[in-house]
């Protein structure tokens, strides 16, 4: 049943589908990254809808996205997005191992995205993120600006 949830929730990544994403998980589920520590499906589907919407909305950004994921277990996975970094419009392809907990009913409680934040700073940022990406403090600047941002998203 988990590797079924792990299965749809990226084939409607891939469709840019935020609101399958958000079915996929628990009310109390738990998600973190580099860049977001989130709680419950409000705000977990709130960034899915928020992320899939903006690539939707540009037709750039809509030429330019391709997930690719591979090495699909009960709880992992490993996938990579091909996309256009918002804030910057530069092309990013972000390496990601997945890890996930699941309910008795297959939703995810626990989602766990790791990736090489330098790698993934110096492409969406450029030369800020090849020179600060390895410090605390950049990492700390993304964070906050993307918990802002979702915070205003959430809040229309």
């Amino acid at each position: 049943m988990s590797q079924a949830t792990i299965e749809r929730f990226y084939a409607a990544f891939a469709r840019l589908d935020g609101d399958a994403m958000q079915a996929c998980y628990a009310a109390d589920a738990r998600f973190d990254d580099e860049a977001f520590s989130l709680s419950g499906e409000r705000e977990i589907g709130g960034m899915w809808r928020m992320l899939t919407q903006a690539t939707k909305a540009d037709a750039r950004s809509r030429a330019h996205w391709k997930l690719e994921v591979s090495r699909i277990t009960d709880h992992s996975a490993h996938w990579e997005a091909h996309y256009l970094f918002s804030a910057t419009g530069r092309a990013v392809v972000n390496r990601i191992d997945a890890e996930f907990e699941f309910d008795g009913r297959g939703l995810i409680t626990k989602h766990r995205d790791r990736f090489d934040f330098h790698a993934w700073s110096r492409q969406a940022l450029g030369l800020p993120g090849l020179l600060l990406g390895w410090t605390p403090f950049l990492r700390n600047k993304v964070r906050t600006q993307a918990a802002a941002r979702l915070q205003r998203f959430l809040a229309h």
